[in-house]
């Protein structure tokens, strides 16, 4: 699992993926999806955001156990730039993912939808999706 998170390549993350894994990402802006189903949708997500941001960097890295031999929990600080504005971000990201035969099969991502708003500078729309929600 940790092998995630030294690399930044699609195509690398993809072959770590159940063809049929769920992710799920609750944090999202209004409006976004919170969950996708399958590798496809996955491969749509990463293709939506290229030209959007850049990611140059994981690092803090941690890797917890749990009691479950299949679940693990990771945290990590994704790095990155705005391509149009080239304003930097960093996301501090919680993932608890569920991994069979070295496949993940079920993610749950969570981030501050704060920092991707600030990054993007969209905190009036997100705070707007918020009152309307």
């Amino acid at each position: 699992m940790s092998e995630l998170f030294e690399v930044l390549d699609h195509d690398r993350l993809e072959e770590c993926l159940l063809e049929d894994a769920v992710f799920e990402m609750p944090f999202l802006p209004p409006g976004a999806p919170q969950q996708e189903a399958g590798r496809e949708a996955f491969r749509a997500h990463l293709r939506e955001a290229v030209g959007l941001q850049e990611f140059d960097s994981v690092d803090n890295v941690h890797i917890h156990e749990t009691a479950d031999p299949e679940v693990v929990v990771s945290e990590y600080r994704l790095n990155g730039r705005v391509v149009a504005t080239g304003r930097r971000f960093t996301f501090d990201i919680v993932m608890i993912a569920r991994v069979r035969e070295g496949l993940i099969i079920w993610s749950r991502t969570y981030s501050n939808p704060f920092d991707g708003a600030i990054a993007f500078d969209m905190v009036h729309d997100l705070l707007a999706g918020l009152t309307t929600a």
